[in-house]
Order: structure tokens, then C-alpha cells, then sequence
């Protein structure tokens, strides 16, 4: 037992042979690596810079997307009865979904006008029963309005303000530089694990290129989940909560919430990655993780009501969800990881 022990002791040494670094040596490395980072990243804004526009417009999409569900039951909450219930002829008090324009004459969006269904082509249309006096003049009898379900597919009339002159170059800044940083994840992630590296064993460096993989599909996915689902059922809550006042949208705030969802979600999604590097060093078990099964879950919850900025239920199981299934996912990983060893060794 002793010399297989001894054995043991002289193969971890061989294979941690020419890795051994001095304080200052540490200290200077990370240097380098955190220089290699900042470097990467600032060449990264720079080819965003040229790419702001169209990265905002992209992470504005899911806001305007609300802001015309929010305004579509807006409308179908105030027909009474449903225009497309109606047949050709009815008339109904409609509030219009978006600002009416004829020549210089406007009838303002929200206003209630009295309409008519009528038929034009294979469908059918909502149109002025009556002519309208406006401060600019008289709209005809017969003019078309706006169609609520094309307002919802089109949600081009909302915009987000800035409140200074400078706010539009600031932000634009900030959405270059976190793009950079999205783009330069896995080169950051390198850049880690070559700094952890030298402290491993031979065997160990090898999962590199799944550290790389996991840790960078993760972030994608997260961020992904905030995009698409999280953030979408966020705004729809926060929309309706205020649905009595009149939105208007400051850039700045909206960049700050749909970062924190979408980086905080990216950051959860690594415990998957976070528990296959612990697991291969041995620091953590899958009996480790599961024994405390119930305080876990009820950490989760925990997280998931800090990281959610609505306090009901629904947006609350919207983010609990995904990191109780990565929980559970991470158990399972830990106890693949633990037992490739064995087999190895056999």
C-alpha cells in the first residue's frame, strides 16, 4: 500500500514537473492574461462601433414587440363589442390603436371615433362612420383606420428617448462594449483556464476544449433564454401593471434591465461548466450536491426573485425553472465526470 502510494505521489510530481511558479511569477502572468483580455475586447468595440445601430435595434426588438401587445389589448379592452365579430355595416365606438394622419389633419392615437366594418376586397376594413372635425379640419366619412393586428405586427411608432444630448453616444458605447464582450467569451474563458492550468495535472488540462465548448454554449444559451422568453414575459407584466399611463421608455433604463436579464441569465447558465471544472479536481461529489437538495432549491428561488425585477409568481417560475433543471443537470454531470476515472483505472 505504501509503494502504491509512494508511485502515486512520483507520477503527480512528473506531472506537475516545470509548473511550478513563484508569487511574482503568478502576479505577472495574470497581468499578461488580463492585458490579452482588455486588448481583445477593445478590438472587439471597435468593430461593433460600426455595428451599433443595428445591435440596438436588435435588442430593442422585444421592447417594441411588448409595447404593441400592451397597445393591442389596450384597444381590444375599450370595442365593445370586437370589430371582427361585427359584420359589414355594424357600427361600434372605436379607440384608435395609432395616430391618424390625412394631409395635415390628425386625429391623435387613444382618441374614440365612431366606426363602421366595411367589406373592401377579399376582407374587410374599419372605416370612419361619420365625418370628424379635427383642429386641422374635417375627415371625410369612409376614411380607413388603423387595423390594431397590423399594429401589433409592425410596432415601428414606439421609440425609446434620451433625456441629454450626450445619453445617445454613451449608450451606444456601452452596447458596443458589451457586445465586444459577448463576442470575446470564449477568448476570455481561454484566457482563464490557461491561467489555472499550470496548477493541474496532465490529465486534467485535457478539458480545456470542454471547458471552452460548455462555457461558451452556456452563455449563448442563457443569454438566449433572457432574450427570447425571460425578458418578453417581464416587459408584458411590467407593461400591464402600468397600463394606465402613457409609456415613455428611456434607452438608457431599458438597456440597463435587458442586460442585467440577458448577462444574468448567461452567468447562471455556467453551472454546468462551473461544476464539470470542480468535479475534475475533485472539489466537489454528486452526493455533495444532491444531500442538500432542499436548501438549494430554496437558494434558487432566492436568486431567482433578486434577479427578476417583477415580484409575481409566473416571472418568478420563469427564471426558478431553468436553474433548477442546470441544478439537476450539474448533479448529473458531476457523477459522469466522477466516475470516468474509475473506469479509466480499471
Amino acid at each position: 500500500m505504501s509503494l502504491q502510494t509512494e508511485d502515486r505521489h512520483l507520477q503527480d510530481q512528473e506531472e506537475l514537473a516545470g509548473t511550478e511558479m513563484s508569487l511574482l511569477e503568478h502576479l505577472e502572468e495574470l497581468r499578461q492574461r488580463l492585458l490579452r483580455c482588455a486588448l481583445a475586447i477593445l478590438i472587439l468595440l471597435v468593430g461593433c462601433w460600426f455595428f451599433r445601430e443595428p445591435i440596438f435595434q436588435f435588442l430593442e426588438a422585444p421592447v417594441r414587440q411588448a409595447l404593441a401587445r400592451a397597445e393591442a389589448a389596450g384597444v381590444r379592452a375599450t370595442l365593445e363589442p370586437q370589430p371582427y365579430e361585427l359584420r359589414p355595416g355594424d357600427r361600434f365606438q372605436y379607440s384608435l390603436p395609432e395616430e391618424v394622419r390625412i394631409g395635415r389633419r390628425v386625429i391623435p392615437a387613444g382618441t374614440p371615433v365612431p366606426a363602421r366594418i366595411e367589406k373592401r376586397g377579399e376582407g374587410v376594413a374599419i372605416v370612419l362612420a361619420e365625418p370628424w372635425m379635427t383642429d386641422q379640419g374635417l375627415i371625410p366619412t369612409g376614411t380607413r383606420l388603423p387595423d390594431p393586428r397590423a399594429a401589433a405586427a409592425n410596432p415601428t411608432g414606439e421609440k425609446l428617448i434620451v433625456t441629454t444630448v450626450q445619453e445617445a453616444f454613451s449608450l451606444y458605447i456601452r452596447v458596443s462594449f458589451y457586445a465586444a464582450l459577448f463576442l470575446a467569451m470564449p477568448f476570455l474563458l481561454y484566457q482563464l483556464w490557461a491561467f489555472v492550468s499550470p496548477g493541474l495535472y496532465r490529465h486534467e488540462r485535457r478539458y480545456v476544449l470542454p471547458f471552452l465548448i460548455m462555457g461558451s454554449a452556456f452563455f449563448v444559451l442563457g443569454a438566449a433564454f433572457g432574450y427570447y422568453i425571460a425578458f418578453p414575459r417581464v416587459a408584458d407584466w411590467l407593461l400591464q401593471l402600468g397600463s394606465e399611463f402613457r409609456p415613455l421608455l428611456r434607452a438608457s433604463d431599458y438597456f440597463d434591465l435587458i442586460l442585467i436579464i440577458m448577462l444574468g441569465l448567461g452567468a447562471v447558465f455556467q453551472i454546468p461548466t462551473i461544476t464539470l471544472f470542480l468535479a475534475r479536481l475533485g472539489v466537489v461529489t454528486p452526493q455533495m450536491l444532491l444531500r442538500p437538495w432542499r436548501y438549494a432549491l430554496l437558494g434558487i428561488f432566492v436568486l431567482a426573485a433578486i434577479i427578476s425585477p417583477t415580484g409575481d409568481i409566473a416571472n418568478l417560475m420563469v427564471f426558478a425553472l431553468p436553474m433548477i433543471v442546470l441544478y439537476f443537470f450539474s448533479i448529473g454531470i458531476a457523477w459522469i465526470t466522477r466516475r470516468a476515472p474509475a473506469r479509466g483505472a480499471s
